[in-house]
């Protein structure tokens, strides 16, 4: 099957029902590489847009799922310490996805998603920029994909693994360190933008 050469992933909605980015000629990143807008780029590349992604939005929202909300391990201990270090960088709203069981008939969308419909709680909260971390990568494909489908929010994912082709950045091989270098960056962008508009 050949490439697909005129698809361009794009901040939604998409469509009811947006193609998966794979079949569509989105390759995911190598080791060390990042995908911003399903182009792939240096992993740093990727860090800093993700930082300025999240300085920029009006409501920047952290989704922390199970492999940092439980203590299973020291890793995932200090991962959660580390995304408690980004929030308070950027500031953003932690808003857990600690269950993947669908909740009918109603889903508290002020305090929690489900990656089943996770676009009620992006509605519910306004969320112009979100970013996944801790999430099994079945469940975060399906969530990115409604996400990108039915709302205008733009993607972040941090994968343990190989990356999550359907977010609109993704980065791969997490560990604390690198959701402690995505915090650092944001406050260097910070300071950086302090200083911009100092001197005007």
């Amino acid at each position: 099957m050949d490439k697909p050469a005129s698809y361009k992933m794009v901040v939604g909605p998409e469509a009811f029902l947006p193609p998966a980015v794979a079949p569509m000629g989105i390759v995911g990143p190598d080791k060390g590489e990042g995908l911003v807008m399903g182009e792939r780029v240096p992993e740093q590349h990727a860090i800093e847009e993700a930082a300025r992604r999240l300085l920029n939005a009006r409501n920047p929202t952290i989704f922390p799922g199970p492999l940092v909300l439980w203590k299973w391990n020291e890793a995932a201990s200090r991962e959660a310490k580390a995304v408690k270090n980004l929030a308070a960088a950027i500031p953003a709203r932690l808003i857990p996805m600690a269950d993947y069981r669908p909740k009918y008939p109603k889903i508290l969308a002020d305090r929690e998603i489900n990656p089943n419909h996770p676009n009620l709680t992006i509605w519910h909260n306004k969320i112009d920029v979100c970013l996944f971390v801790g999430v099994h990568c079945h469940q975060s494909n399906i969530a990115l994909k409604i996400i990108r489908g039915g709302t205008d929010c733009f993607t972040i994912a941090l994968c343990t693994f190989h990356g999550d082709d359907e977010a609109h950045i993704t980065i791969r091989d997490l560990t604390a360190d690198t959701i402690q270098l995505l915090a650092d960056t944001v406050t260097r962008l910070k300071k950086s933008a302090g200083k911009e508009k100092g001197h005007r």
